[in-house]
């Protein structure tokens, strides 16, 4: 019991340190989250024959090229992209209201046009809020000097900070695993390994299957000819981080866009072309082979997270909330195991009825068929 109170009192310094804290932690928790991600690349290449400072050299080296490359190409791509969006909206707000608006009213007897107005007025002041709000923010950085160079020192440390614990890494995880008291050591460890399942699972691959879903789907509509086809297929990936929310979306806006470029069923069908095989992708290739069968975090868990971490601990806890969304998934399975296995939830010494039994039995084979978040 001692020992217990021990713990709950060590996580609430942590806790306190992170909230008085928040902007100084922000680049060493974004180092950590940056080494964890790039280890397992540091370790095949030192299965390649390299040494630990040649192998995490070598991942710096990847990880420039790929923001090179990020810088020179795609960036500017959806720079444009942006501002041509921009400046169609209002023609494509005319096309809804002179063409769909009357042939939607004409198959249903919904007349959109006053929803379309309130869009409009809607989209127009969020737009000149954030234009306010843009030119506030940079007048206060342009008045305080100190906190713009604090803000750039913060972003510099961040691939130092990086470099050195990934470095280190394993004699970092080795240095934690002896502080452990021995008779928690079992428990722990193996809790770690889950934890580090979990969070594998989900940061490293659903990331990378967000990636290859926006890659599939900004090549699709590009090569269709579609206007924005960049911008909706990065959009469409990046919301893939929920289930079928990113086909959603993608798809929807797509659709309105293929609609007013062309106007034929040919680019609708097209259109539905290009999201089916990315959905064919993930759910034969990318679930499969990146994800497998491990457990990760649920999409509800995963915006509750960001959005608890963020009102609590700012940006800081943005990065922290995923982490330790799945440390705490992890203890709860844990906490549900145990508990099963107690007499508060069944005592094995007490006789029970034959009909509570049967019941009881008949209850669990339902669950059983139902749940799938059993523990593994």
């Amino acid at each position: 019991m001692r020992n217990s109170w021990w713990g709950v009192l060590f996580l609430g310094v942590i806790g306190g340190l992170i909230y008085l804290l928040d902007a100084v932690l922000m680049p060493f928790i974004a180092g950590m989250i940056l080494a964890y991600l790039a280890d397992p690349l540091a370790n095949r290449f030192q299965r390649w024959g390299m040494n630990r400072p040649l192998a995490v050299s070598s991942v710096f080296l990847v990880l420039l090229i790929v923001l090179v490359v990020s810088l020179l190409i795609l960036i500017p791509l959806l720079v444009q992209q942006l501002k041509q969006l921009g400046e169609a909206v209002p023609s494509i707000f005319n096309w809804v209201e002179s063409v769909l608006a009357p042939q939607v009213q004409e198959w249903t007897g919904y007349d959109l046009t006053a929803e379309l107005t309130n869009a409009r007025e809607t989209l127009v002041e969020n737009w000149r809020d954030a234009g306010g709000y843009l030119a506030q923010a940079l007048g206060q950085i342009g008045r305080s000097g100190m906190a713009f160079v604090s803000w750039i020192t913060y972003v510099a440390l961040i691939p130092v900070v990086t470099f050195y614990l990934l470095l280190d890494w394993n004699r970092l995880l080795s240095s934690i695993a002896n502080l452990v008291p021995r008779q928690w050591a079992d428990d722990t460890f193996r809790l770690a390994r889950r934890c580090d399942e979990v969070l594998s699972s989900f940061l490293r691959g659903q990331l990378l299957v967000m990636l290859c879903l926006g890659v599939i789907y900004a090549l699709g509509l590009t090569l269709m000819g579609l206007n924005f086809g960049l911008l909706i297929g990065f959009v469409s990936g990046l919301v893939s981080i929920v289930p079928f929310l990113g086909f959603i979306v993608g798809l929807v806006i797509a659709l309105v866009v293929a609609l007013f470029q062309y106007a034929t069923w040919w680019a609708v069908l097209g259109v539905i072309l290009v999201f089916s095989i990315g959905q064919m992708a993930e759910s034969v290739i990318l679930q499969p082979k990146l994800l497998g069968d491990k457990i990760g975090l649920h999409p509800v868990a995963v915006i509750f997270a960001v959005l608890a971490g963020g009102s609590l601990f700012g940006l800081t806890g943005v990065l922290l909330a995923l982490p330790v969304a799945a440390v705490i998934l992890v203890l709860l399975k844990e906490v549900k195991v145990r508990y099963q296995d107690s007499e508060l939830y069944d005592d094995k010494n007490t006789d029970k009825p034959s009909a509570i039994i049967e019941v009881s039995s008949s209850y669990h084979d339902e669950l059983g068929q139902r749940d799938e978040w059993e523990s593994p």
